[in-house]
């Protein structure tokens, strides 16, 4: 090579790997918006506006002894909504690994991604035909809104590694994480605005409810349009491996591999047990409060966005106590106020927001750093090189036993008629998680995994 065919060559790599660097940041501001779109279903309509207005709709549909008969199946009204949303988890555990498994041989996730939220998206915008005692059309659309929303999850997470080097993942997954809840937030305002003002928008109570509804889905949709702009697709290998996992055999194989590593696996199952409980709290506290504590809708939206708030500062502090205590310690301490919020719960007197507001509060401080902190130490247990499929078996497995906390709520309503012994049946899921993990020696578990022990952990 002459001198200046070399002198003219020198700039061309420079150049690419600053095009590569601006075709990746582009790809990480569309993969934000994705969260940015969905957070609003889960907000608004699973943590806010569906639970009670299903249940409500039950009610209205309900013999004189308070059951509904779907398929004919006799189903206590206030328990519709609990038992809608564990089909619903069933429904994705089938679907993630085949979606997965043909993201893996096509190596086109982003049409999956596309039919997955859209399908989402759509069966929320759907939710504004739930008037009168249409009960099962609401639940329904309940379970298709839920399996679609985790399913698009697991392809929207797959992209995270090809988007990111390692160096950069965790700062691209927190803004992603803070787009969620930055549009969850916005959204229950204006979910607020409407709800609170509906006469004088001209609106019933129940239309401006079918709006929020409605509206999260077609913001859902909308903003969808971003992430699906801006990702690509890559080739895949010819073996079909890839980020979401190939599948059922994977998810099979990556477990038989967990069984070499049985310190890893324990705290795992630990781990499910007590974040069952966590979604459950979540997902069911918005009914527990309107049905149980005779609280108003507005009262429900202002303790959710409560919620949002703080379990921001929540996550920050309990990292910083993770630094002084260790994250096990922290997180057994985060799981002793966990069981101390459903004691209290059960307690709380009706008609009393601000007991509410408080118990919400105790809520978001706990809320982000437990997921946080659950994450990054399973993290050290995770054996090099395997970081890939552990963490796909991580969320594959969350997914798998999610539905056993709202059974076991919807059960305990269904037997007893009682909300409050509904929400005090949860503690099982604390004590039982709590029990399991302070039982897992976690700095022998991170030697076995072949990591660098952290000097606190």
């Amino acid at each position: 090579m002459s001198a200046e065919t070399a002198e003219t060559a020198e700039p061309t790599e420079p150049a690419a790997d600053a095009g590569e660097a601006a075709s990746r940041k582009r790809e990480q501001h569309g993969w934000y918006f994705y969260d940015f779109a969905c957070s609003v279903y889960s907000t608004s309509v699973l943590t806010v506006f569906i639970g009670p207005y299903l249940t409500s709709t039950a009610k209205a549909a309900a013999d004189a002894d308070g059951f509904v008969h779907p398929l004919g199946i006799p189903v206590r009204a206030g328990s519709l909504f609990a038992y809608a949303v564990s089909v619903s988890v069933v429904v994705a555990v089938i679907l993630m690994p085949i979606v997965g498994a043909a993201a893996d041989r096509t190596g086109r996730k982003k049409p999956l991604l596309a039919a997955a939220a859209y399908t989402g998206a759509v069966a929320t915008a759907g939710m504004f035909f739930l008037d009168g005692d249409r009960y099962l059309l609401g639940a329904f659309l309940l379970i298709v809104a839920n399996a679609a929303i985790s399913v698009s999850m697991v392809l929207y997470n797959a992209y995270l590694p090809q988007i990111a080097g390692p160096e950069e993942r965790d700062a691209v997954s927190s803004r992603g994480w803070a787009f969620g809840y930055t549009s969850g937030a916005f959204v229950l305002i204006l979910n607020l605005v409407l709800y609170t003002g509906h006469d004088s928008f001209g609106l019933s109570e129940s239309d401006s409810v079918r709006i929020c509804l409605a509206s999260a889905g077609l913001w859902w949709g909308a903003f969808t349009i971003v992430p699906l702009r801006r990702l690509r697709d890559r080739n895949v290998a010819p073996d079909g491996e890839g980020a979401v996992g190939s599948g059922w055999r994977q998810l099979m194989a990556t477990l038989r591999d967990m069984r070499r590593h049985p310190l890893t696996l324990s705290f795992l199952l630990a781990y499910l047990i007590y974040n069952d409980g966590v979604q459950t709290v979540i997902s069911q506290a918005s009914v527990y409060g309107s049905e149980e504590l005779d609280l108003d809708q507005t009262t429900l939206i202002t303790a959710v966005l409560l919620v949002q708030i703080l379990a921001v500062a929540g996550a920050l502090g309990m990292g910083r106590l993770a630094r002084v205590y260790g994250a096990k310690r922290t997180i057994l301490g985060s799981l002793v106020v966990w069981t101390l919020i459903l004691v209290a719960g059960y307690l709380l007197p009706s008609g009393a927001p601000v007991f509410f507001y408080a118990l919400a509060s105790a809520i978001g401080l706990v809320l982000g750093g437990s997921q946080a902190l659950s994450r990054s130490l399973f993290s050290h247990l995770v054996p090099r090189g395997k970081e890939a499929e552990y963490f796909s078996a991580y969320e594959m497995s969350d997914r798998g036993l999610s539905w056993l906390g709202p059974l076991v709520f919807g059960l305990a309503y269904q037997l007893t008629g009682s909300y409050r012994d509904a929400i005090i049946s949860l503690v099982i899921f604390f004590v039982v998680g709590s029990v399991l993990l302070a039982r897992v020696p976690v700095r022998r578990a991170v030697a076995a995994a072949g990591n660098p022990v952290p000097e606190r952990i």
